[in-house]
């Protein structure tokens, strides 16, 4: 089984260490759209993500590759999207049966995300452990 690789471009803003600080710039799939600077829907924004490059010699400015890999990306997308989307889902439907108003129980299913994003954000080192990026090797 292959092991793909999601990558971004990006800029070494800077050095901590072996810590590199990498700016990329993340845009929507009209970015690209020859009409986007009369279009107000463009989203584009820029993003700071820290690699780990022990042994590696790199300087400010330089251009890289950043990688992660596809299955871990897939996995920031449940955590980050699929499982709370299903929260909010199955509370909304268990609220309306068990015989709250409508707007009640959209209130409570969403407030029931806070502490999904709280317990995701106490396990923050853990999942930076986890999530790791790398400098991909054809950018050297």
């Amino acid at each position: 089984m292959k092991n793909n690789k999601i990558g971004h471009s990006g800029t070494i803003e800077k050095i901590e260490g072996d810590i590199l600080f990498v700016k990329i710039e993340t845009s929507s799939a009209c970015a690209s759209c020859h009409a986007r600077g009369a279009c107000g829907v463009l989203d584009s924004k820029e993003k700071i993500i820290e690699v780990d490059a022990k042994g590696e010699n790199f300087a400010v400015g330089d251009v890289v590759e950043v990688v992660l890999d596809e299955y871990l990306g897939y996995q920031a997308l449940i955590l980050g999207y699929v499982v709370p989307f299903f929260v909010v889902l199955i509370s909304l439907v268990c609220f309306t049966v068990a015989g709250f108003e409508e707007l009640l129980a959209g209130v409570y299913s969403l407030v029931l995300l806070i502490p999904y994003y709280l317990i995701l954000y106490s396990q923050k080192d853990r999942l930076k452990k986890k999530f790791v990026f790398k400098i991909s090797d054809r950018c050297y």
